[in-house]
């Protein structure tokens, strides 16, 4: 801290140190030119926050150009082959809810999406935290894009609300109800009878005591229509990554979406699971597969 400085520059300085986001560290350092000692001792001072100040617009500006060409709202986020985005308005439970999910840390920025994993039935489901609908940092795009749309209330009066704003999402809708833990029995039976009334696809969960966690990523594992379909090698156990496909899939079609050619190496696929007759039938690659299939193939 440099010499001669007043009690308000202290108080700035310290605002700015913990300011995490870059706009707050930009509206931190705004105040904290406007308190730099004004004598000419302090000339060295105020060129080092102007410099500084400089620079960190400079990489807004940077950032603003990179979300641009990555067509908006979605910079350094990937899309993965099972995607949800929670959506709802402030304080919902959206932030709780992911955390617990994704078993980490809860992240208090709620200005930008972020991601989390949660894994289910050997596969990674991605979780993405939107906003809240009712701020200026919400991203719509983002929730347009998204196959599957947790639907977050806290209550029974922003249900409808809350669907209107996602008239133009086609993702399919799961309608959240958090912070069960928090209510009356009695309570919680209007809540399940009204939602089951207007015939919205729904689920009463609590973030804390983890209550209706298991039928909430059955639904959203249900709501992305794919199968699994495992591989094996010879003589070893299957793989623990299964390979994600659409329903009917073939045996040629995983061939290709391992490698690109692969298909023309397989002389002989082998299959256990729900599509086999039994056990190590052996099955050509037009034969169409089923959740939990094991495949196993022989090369040339």
């Amino acid at each position: 801290m440099p010499v001669n400085v007043s009690p308000e520059y202290a108080k700035a300085e310290k605002e700015h140190l913990e300011a995490e986001t870059l706009e707050d560290k930009i509206k931190t350092l705004q105040k904290l030119i406007s308190c730099a000692p004004a004598h000419k001792g302090g000339e060295n001072l105020r060129a080092q926050l102007k410099t500084r100040y400089k620079m960190l617009l400079e990489k807004v500006e940077k950032a603003k150009k990179q979300k641009k060409s990555l067509g908006g709202g979605k910079e350094g986020i990937k899309k993965e082959e099972m995607q949800a985005v929670l959506v709802g308005f402030e304080n919902s439970g959206k932030s709780t809810l992911i955390s617990s999910l994704s078993k980490t840390k809860m992240i208090f920025n709620k200005k930008e999406p972020y991601v989390k994993m949660m894994n289910y039935l050997d596969v990674n489901i991605q979780l993405l935290f939107n906003p809240a609908v009712d701020s200026e940092y919400y991203d719509k795009g983002i929730t347009n894009s998204a196959d599957t749309i947790l639907v977050i209330i806290d209550s029974i009066e922003k249900v409808k609300d809350l669907q209107k704003k996602l008239s133009s999402a086609n993702g399919r809708k799961i309608v959240v109800f958090t912070k069960i833990d928090q209510k009356e029995e009695n309570e919680i039976r209007k809540i399940s009878a009204y939602l089951q009334s207007n015939k919205y696809n729904f689920i009463l969960v609590s973030s804390f005591t983890e209550e209706g966690f298991d039928e909430l990523k059955k639904k959203m594992f249900d709501s992305f229509k794919k199968i699994r379909v495992y591989t094996k090698e010879p003589g070893k156990q299957k793989s623990g990554n299964p390979i994600i496909m659409n329903p009917n899939s073939t045996i040629y079609e995983v061939t290709e979406k391992i490698l690109k050619g692969f298909s023309k190496k397989v002389i002989e696929t082998k299959i256990w699971g729900p599509s086999s007759k039994f056990g190590g039938q052996i099955v050509g690659l037009k034969h169409e597969l089923k959740d939990g299939d094991v495949v196993e193939f022989k090369t040339r």
